[in-house]
């Protein structure tokens, strides 16, 4: 399957090809040519397929002719080897646990996955990559320690210092060997902006192979189109058909990947797009022209985004029709405090505990509930409780067990380069690494 850019003025490309450049040479996003519409007999089938038969399904057809299916298998095997879990908080409110992988964030199904691939294509072609990520927060642990030891791969990850959880910040900074960890003196739109422009660099890429693992990588992307696939399984066991998905959102890649699965014909309602305040993408989707601005600082920091590069995306899967994306979209945002006060309502009354981000959405999802009592929502839960016990903890008032796979990281001594939001800095830093 051929990749073009949202830009328009890149020649297509293959996946693989797409995954390693990150960004196109004209500075677009990489997306499919078409959707492909997963066949009938897997549609009628969902409620059978385990997780990963169902990311096969999925995913063959974008790489078909470039990875074997056995390969294919190995890759999808190795990377989703923990559960994806659905729990029931209240009536027809259901939440996506997606934070069962090793970082406790979902960014571990898109990082998985993409580092497991570039280690076939390492494999094959014997040539080093170095990958560049941004983060405000969940991004750079699942990056790094998807990447961690990968052979032929080097990765740096961009982070807003003072900006992302002590116990984010742990699980990236602490690890060495292949992965340097970058703390910019800015926010997190500084550190994209950083990573977009050595991409566009003609004399860096010469001296070396750029890529991304951000959400503006396919390579992300893609997997975060299977869990809403295996959620719409999982709730037609049920006898629930087509759900509305609430999505915590930023970047909004995790949002495109749903549009993506629904366009492969898995059952959905709708979809919510639930912001704090950097709602840019709420108010274009009230009628206001999409302006990008400089992000705030809020205790959901995973989603500050202000200029949200997959924006790019959603508006390619809809032919730039922004009518068309205004109705399969209805955005919601909401404050700090509205944050506080939706997990520790949640935990009063069903004793559920939730991150910041997923209090966005579930908050969302109430409020679409009020309209709609017969809907069921799914709101994606994006990270477990104890990367933002710092939030959670006064707000619930009960301290937010350590799962003990994350212990030995908070005793490791942690390990960062400071590094000011000017790109000249970077590029030397770059080439120095060379």
């Amino acid at each position: 399957m051929n990749f073009v850019s949202t830009n328009g003025k890149s020649d297509p490309v293959s996946f693989l090809e797409a995954m390693v450049r990150g960004l196109a040479p004209d500075g677009g996003l990489f997306m499919p040519e078409q959707i492909p519409v997963l066949p009938e007999s897997t549609l009628t089938n969902l409620s059978r397929l385990s997780f990963n038969d169902l990311a096969f399904r999925m995913a063959s057809p974008f790489l078909k002719g470039e990875i074997g299916e056995e390969a294919l298998r190995r890759v999808l095997s190795d990377a989703f080897d923990f559960p994806t879990e659905i729990s029931e908080p209240e009536p027809g409110k259901f939440v996506l646990e997606l934070f069962h992988g090793p970082t406790l964030a979902f960014k571990d199904y898109g990082a998985r996955f993409m580092a497991r691939l570039f280690s076939e294509l390492a494999g094959r072609r014997g040539e080093e990559v170095t990958i560049l990520v941004a983060t405000s927060g969940d991004t750079g642990s699942a990056v790094a320690n998807g990447f961690f030891k990968v052979p032929g791969v080097k990765v740096f990850v961009l982070y807003p210092g003072g900006k992302v959880s002590p116990l984010q910040e742990k699980q990236f900074t602490t690890l060495g060997e292949n992965i340097t960890a970058l703390e910019v003196e800015g926010v997190f739109d500084d550190c994209q902006k950083l990573v977009k422009q050595a991409f566009v660099d003609d004399e860096l890429q010469k001296k070396m192979q750029l890529s991304s693992a951000n959400s503006i990588n396919i390579a992300r992307l893609l997997p975060q189109s299977f869990y809403y696939g295996y959620a719409s399984a999982r709730l037609t066991s049920k006898g629930i058909e087509a759900p509305v998905f609430s999505v915590p959102s930023g970047n909004f890649g995790n949002l495109t990947g749903g549009l993506i699965a629904e366009r492969m014909g898995i059952p959905a309602s709708g979809f919510l797009a639930a912001t704090n305040k950097n709602s840019v993408v709420p108010e274009f989707l009230q009628g206001e022209a999409f302006t990008p601005r400089a992000s705030v600082q809020t205790i959901s920091n995973a989603m500050d985004v202000g200029n949200p590069s997959n924006f790019d995306r959603i508006m390619h899967l809809c032919s730039g029709d922004e009518s068309m994306i205004r109705k399969q979209l209805r955005g919601y945002s909401c404050s700090d405090l509205e944050t506080r006060e939706t997990i520790a309502a949640v935990y009063q009354k069903t004793g559920y505990v939730m991150c910041p981000h997923t209090a966005v959405g579930y908050r969302a999802a109430g409020e679409f509930h009020q309209e709609n009592k017969d809907a069921a929502t799914v709101t994606l839960a994006t990270a477990h409780p104890v990367k933002f016990r710092e939030v959670v903890e006064p707000v619930i008032g009960k301290t937010v067990a350590v799962p003990e796979r994350l212990k030995p990281i908070l005793e490791k001594q942690s390990s960062s380069h400071s590094l000011p939001a000017d790109y000249a800095a970077f590029r030397d830093l770059l080439f120095s690494s060379v």
